[in-house]
């Protein structure tokens, strides 16, 4: 007989307690493996980012290291080049020529140019350091003075120094479809454009207005194993990569003067310069940006032989 002091608790009301207990339990467990898993996951992400950040890092300091080493070996080159060459600056002699004079007119800007003088650079000296040289380049007011070589293809100096030793900087080269003695219409030189504005990264330079406002910075002078030569700038211009301003044979003299028209109407500014079919040009080719180059015309104003 129980004892009416005693509370009564029902049989079901002990396996409730302990069922709800049980549940309790079983969630608590739930949450805690979502809990843990959550942090597995987040913890997961954190190392994805942590080594992908070590990676970029590693690797930007990398080729920050391979592009430091390649300006080195490319200012070693070319120090040495110019402490065993002389530039030899020449007045005019019986062997100047005057190119395309008859054509000028009395006002134009050639009469100016065509009194600068020739440089002269011992090319067979330097072909002895490289059988692919063709000829030395000077640009007024830029850092292009450099003796640019030829190769059978327009690949293999995009990564090799003069000295022929890979380097991501390269070398000025004249383009293999050309000939050495520049008698093609166009003659094509190309050269990366570096940071440290050495090959053709100090050519941008021609698109600034300081640059263009001072006319003795007009004038390319190269030299050859047989000719000294003068070319009056034209144009300078930044375009989208094509081909066309790189064309080297043309099918006619229409052709041609359709081609010059449209390169000289390209120009950033006006040169004053006249132009004919019997001109022959130079052309310098550089990177502005990846998508982008820029872009030098000069004509041939005066030549003297060797």
């Amino acid at each position: 007989m129980k004892n009416n002091n005693e509370e009564y608790v029902p049989k079901h009301a002990n396996n409730y307690n302990t069922n709800y207990h049980l549940y309790d339990n079983i969630q608590n467990n739930e949450q805690m493996v979502k809990r843990k898993k959550k942090r597995r996951i987040k913890n997961w992400v954190w190392n994805v980012l942590i080594v992908f950040f070590l990676s970029m890092t590693i690797g930007l300091f990398v080729l920050l290291w391979f592009w430091h080493k390649d300006n080195v070996d490319t200012f070693k080159v070319s120090d040495d080049i110019s402490k065993d060459t002389e530039i030899i600056e020449l007045e005019d002699d019986e062997n100047t020529e005057l190119i395309g004079s008859s054509n000028e007119e009395e006002t134009s800007d050639y009469w100016y140019y065509i009194k600068f003088s020739l440089y002269d650079v011992d090319i067979q000296k330097l072909k002895e350091k490289n059988v692919d040289t063709v000829g030395w380049i000077n640009v007024n007011n830029t850092n292009i003075n450099y003796p640019y070589v030829q190769y059978r293809d327009n690949d293999y100096y995009l990564n090799h120094s003069f000295d022929k030793s890979y380097n991501e900087a390269g070398w000025v080269f004249m383009d293999y479809r050309n000939r050495s003695d520049l008698n093609n219409k166009n003659t094509i030189l190309y050269a990366h454009s570096r940071l440290d504005k050495t090959m053709f990264g100090s050519l941008s330079k021609v698109l600034k207005k300081e640059w263009y406002t001072n006319k003795d910075n007009h004038i390319i002078r190269i030299s050859t194993e047989k000719d000294n030569t003068l070319w009056q700038i034209f144009s300078v211009y930044k375009i989208k990569e094509e081909s066309y301003y790189i064309t080297t044979d043309f099918v006619s003299d229409s052709s041609y003067m359709d081609f010059l028209n449209t390169i000289k109407s390209r120009s950033i500014y006006n040169f004053n310069t006249n132009l004919t079919s019997e001109d022959r040009i130079l052309t310098l080719s550089t990177c502005y940006s990846d998508s982008e180059r820029t872009v030098v015309h000069a004509k041939l104003i005066k030549r003297s032989s060797k």
